[in-house]
């Protein structure tokens, strides 16, 4: 399959007459063919009415139906074979192995969202049965279920070609709930997102759905992203991104004559506790952990473990020496973009030139383009705390050590900061269990996921995973990204009162023809 520069929109092949984009290899600096012919209204109104076209037919399909498509998705993707393999290596710098794996993810929440469709039970489907008898008052039949919100929005991710773009778990978890979906590809990888947008529109030929239930579109700058979010086909948004660009599109959402929610993921510096008597016991192996996760992939994660917090003394000294032998020897790694390469030196200026931060050490240097020379710094509980531009996040290999004067000022410092994807905590058994217990209470309140003995990177896509965090690491705190709980996001409940069997949806059926579990008068079953 040969990349065209061609945006998807239905069946249809269309170059954008807008100004065109070029992918560019990080590595080399080169210019990649072909151009990308980018969309504007025009584009964005068709790609929208082919979406709310299918709607209806798409949310639906039986859930053995819709569950077939998501698999064919996968299928179409893997037979793209080395060719999406290559381009992807091409469009972002990442090894072959990394995107390999990437693939695999992909395919993987593909195939675990159609088993979570085809079982049914996100539908949360359940029954109180009509009481004619009650007194003093009859109590009517109600029952509940999820429905789909309609056309999603997908903003492609820089930091994930793959796992997080054209295919990725907003597209992934949009199709599970019964929304077609729009995405604007990222233009780092406009390639990639072209070969992995045809497989998915092959998925949906080969499932005879209708066109509209995907669409792919190219644009730059936030023009044609913006018009996506407005345009009133559009009922909930999916991004993964910088700040900046999730509350802009929070604010065009919310502007609308009918505001639509933006789930954005948006900033996170997942702080990372290091407790007295893990520092006294392994301070050489968290060290060497610690600096393992914020090198992988050039700290390119949402998760990378950005401050580490801790307290004075013999134990922290030994972290310092051990983190510092890991990183000078480190070598620099290409990262993603022009763009993400100039924001890392941007924000390490920031950090290293700040008042009462020093440096702990710097990774290896390099003459090639586009390259992160990882850095780790230190600084003073109260100096930390009374420079605010030192709690945001640094996108890339840079991690700052606080370092307080008491096991009080670790909750001073936390309280502080603001909301994170992760929070961890690294303890051993000796530590004071109630300082642990309180720990654990507060970062509850501040992240979405807490971490033992451990670091936010690597993310599991499984049923119990929380890919969310108080804002600003997702603007709604209440949702994951992540894992088969992010269907919910695209799906609202709708109570049905005392409609004939006839005229209710399968789920809540009395013969329960897709054998569901439901909550019948208050009893799962």
């Amino acid at each position: 399959m040969k990349v065209s520069g061609q945006m998807l929109i239905g069946a249809s092949d269309v170059m954008g007459s807008q100004a065109p984009i070029f992918a560019l290899n990080p590595v080399t600096g080169e210019q990649l063919q072909p151009a990308f012919g980018c969309g504007g209204e025009q584009q964005v109104a068709q790609a929208c009415r082919l979406a709310t076209h299918a709607f209806d037919t798409y949310r639906h399909l039986p859930l053995r139906q819709r569950a077939d498509f998501l698999n064919a998705i996968a299928e179409q993707i893997m037979a793209l074979g080395d060719t999406l393999v290559q381009r992807a290596m091409a469009e972002t710098g990442l090894p072959q192995a990394r995107i390999e794996g990437e693939r695999a993810r992909t395919v993987g929440q593909l195939r675990l969202f159609a088993q979570v469709v085809r079982e049914g039970h996100y539908q949360d489907a359940r029954i109180d049965p009509a009481q004619p008898a009650r007194a003093p008052l009859a109590r009517a039949d109600h029952r509940y279920r999820q429905v789909a919100l309609g056309p999603v929005a997908v903003f492609g991710a820089s930091n994930f070609p793959l796992a997080f773009s054209v295919a990725g778990g907003d597209t992934a978890s949009a199709l599970a709930a019964g929304c077609p979906v729009i995405v604007k590809a990222h233009s780092s990888h406009p390639g990639t997102s072209e070969l992995v947008g045809r497989a998915v529109r092959a998925a949906v030929q080969v499932c005879g759905l209708p066109e509209g239930v995907f669409s792919l579109l190219f644009g730059t700058g936030p023009q044609l992203g913006a018009s996506l979010v407005a345009h009133p086909g559009i009922k909930a948004v999916g991004f993964t991104g910088s700040q900046a660009g999730g509350r802009a599109l929070m604010t065009i959402a919310a502007q609308r004559r009918e505001p639509i929610p933006v789930y954005a993921e948006m900033s996170s510096i997942n702080p990372v506790f290091l407790l007295p008597q893990a520092l006294n016991h392994r301070a050489a192996t968290i060290a060497e952990a610690h600096v393992a996760s914020m090198l992988m992939g050039a700290g390119q994660f949402c998760t990378s473990p950005g401050l580490v917090i801790a307290v004075k003394g013999e134990g922290l000294n030994r972290y310092f020496d051990h983190a510092a032998a890991c990183l000078v020897s480190a070598a620099s790694q290409t990262m993603l973009s022009p763009a993400i390469h100039q924001a890392y030196l941007s924000g390490l200026e920031r950090v290293s030139q700040a008042p009462g931060v020093s440096e702990v050490a710097r990774g290896k240097n390099s003459a090639q383009p586009y390259q992160c020379q990882a850095g780790l710094y230190r600084v003073s509980g109260a100096d930390f705390m009374a420079n605010a531009q030192l709690h945001e996040e640094v996108f890339g290999a840079l991690a700052l050590v606080v370092e307080c004067d008491s096991e009080a000022q670790l909750f001073d410092v936390l309280a502080q900061l603001q909301g994170q994807l992760t929070g961890a905590i690294h303890a051993d058994g000796d530590d004071d269990p109630q300082l642990v217990r309180q720990l654990i209470a507060t970062l509850e309140l501040k992240v979405g996921r807490i971490i033992w003995n451990g670091f936010g990177t690597g993310v599991e896509v499984c049923h119990a995973m929380v890919h969310g965090g108080p804002f600003p690491a997702t603007s709604d705190s209440r949702t994951s990204s992540v894992g088969t709980a992010a269907i919910m996001r695209f799906l609202r409940p709708v109570c049905y009162q005392a409609l004939p069997d006839d005229f209710l949806p399968a789920a809540l059926q009395d013969a329960n023809p897709d054998n569901l579990q439901r909550l019948v008068d208050g009893v799962r079953g």
